[in-house]
């Protein structure tokens, strides 16, 4: 059992030290010299982002006021579903792979929103609340990176952004003056 733990250890190091590498040009190489490094393609999240993403079907956003209370409840299921830039669909697996390592192993491609959830709020007099239901999630960039080809860097394939939904569901409140 304990040489499984050496081996995830021993990966866990590799992966980062890729990470590491300097980026090369657009021909993939560093110069003259041969480097060891194996030959892989990756994925790294340089960024992240706590957001809130909204369920987007009827009955998961309110308004109301001015003050007063607000009840709401949600009386439709759905899903949330994750968003990623242009060109980047194709990576969905690597990206949400990569970010449940990195970020959260709630993190998913999407989310079931069920029926139920009930939430009561006192808004401000004067002011109008709002509630909006959906997925507490992240917003992250992300790069896929392989091995140049004297393993000596790494070269850029593709990158961009992507919203990733997790597992953890709730109400997000504000107020506004109208």
């Amino acid at each position: 059992m304990a040489a499984v733990v050496e081996v995830v250890e021993e990966a866990a190091a590799e992966d980062s030290s890729l990470e590491r590498l300097p980026e090369t040009s657009t021909n993939g190489e560093s110069g003259t010299q041969v480097c060891d490094n194996p030959r892989l393609t990756w994925y790294e999240i340089p960024t992240k982002t706590a957001i809130h993403m909204p369920a987007k079907f009827g009955g998961a956003s309110f308004k109301d006021g001015p003050g007063g209370t607000m009840v709401v409840r949600v009386e439709r299921s759905g899903k949330v579903l994750r968003e990623v830039s242009a060109g980047g669909e194709v990576e969905v697996s690597g990206i949400v792979a990569k970010a449940k390592v990195s970020i959260s192993t709630k993190i998913g491609t999407e989310v079931g929103i069920t029926v139920g959830h009930e939430y009561h709020k006192n808004v401000t007099a004067g002011k109008y609340g709002h509630l909006q239901y959906g997925s507490w999630g992240y917003s992250v960039k992300w790069a896929k990176y392989e091995t140049s080809a004297d393993r000596c860097g790494k070269k850029l394939l593709k990158s961009g952004t992507a919203k990733l939904p997790t597992s953890e569901v709730g109400w997000k409140y504000w107020e506004t003056g109208s």
